[in-house]
């Protein structure tokens, strides 16, 4: 019994940060970096004591939730990777990158503009676009990409992506989704005719005026 005690006290210790990590990305995507610490230990069901053990500040808390989703794009790319289709491979990267850009929408800029010197982004934006310059290269010998296509038309799509508004989470996902099916086509060498996903409305509706003829007379 006391042999395994340490090693359940780090296990739980691991749930405890993932737990705290995940509540953390949570709100902070849907609210805001402004929100309490103690608001966060709540919602990740522990104590302000376990949080701060974890975490002694908030800047630490959100650069380890800022490196998380870093890794999870990474790992998106090297998924696209591993694909013995370099095509699909190219194609599902694009596809759940714009997804995962959408779920957590605002959360790197707001990272970007309130701990600016938070992490060193040199060593990760470099092993990123490696990884990226991987990826094409292997889909572009398929002969399926473009051939002009490079990793800067990547980081427009990103961009772009970025851009889109929606008047919920939902649409947004739906938006972004559409944007990367268009995007795959865009970048085919020959254009493809597959459906697109359909589009939510992004805007209220506007009702178009009436003319001038069939308006009542004020006379």
């Amino acid at each position: 019994m006391t042999a395994q005690l340490p090693h359940e006290l780090r296990s739980d210790a691991r749930d405890n940060r993932e737990r705290i990590l995940e509540a953390a990305r949570t709100i902070f995507v849907s609210t805001g970096l402004d929100v309490p610490m103690r608001e966060i230990a709540r919602r990740a069901g522990v104590g302000p004591a376990t949080l701060y053990r974890h975490f002694p500040t908030k800047e630490t808390l959100v650069a380890a939730a800022f490196t998380d989703q870093m890794h999870a794009c990474r790992s998106l790319v090297d998924e696209g990777l591993a694909d013995p289709d370099p095509w699909r491979g190219f194609c599902r990267t694009i596809e759940k990158l714009s997804e995962l850009q959408a779920r957590d929408h605002g959360f790197t800029a707001a990272f970007m503009s309130t701990y600016p010197h938070a992490l060193d982004f040199a060593a990760i934006r470099t092993s990123a676009l490696t990884a990226a310059a991987e990826l094409i290269r292997r889909a572009k010998d398929t002969g399926h990409l473009h051939p002009d296509v490079m990793v800067d038309d990547l980081i427009l799509m990103i961009m772009a992506n970025n851009g889109i508004h929606a008047t919920t989470p939902t649409a947004r996902l739906a938006a972004s989704r559409r944007f990367a099916a268009l995007m795959i086509q865009a970048f085919r060498a020959s254009p493809g005719s597959a459906p697109l996903p359909p589009l939510p409305r992004l805007v209220p509706a506007v009702s178009a005026p009436r003319p001038e003829s069939n308006r009542p007379s004020t006379r």
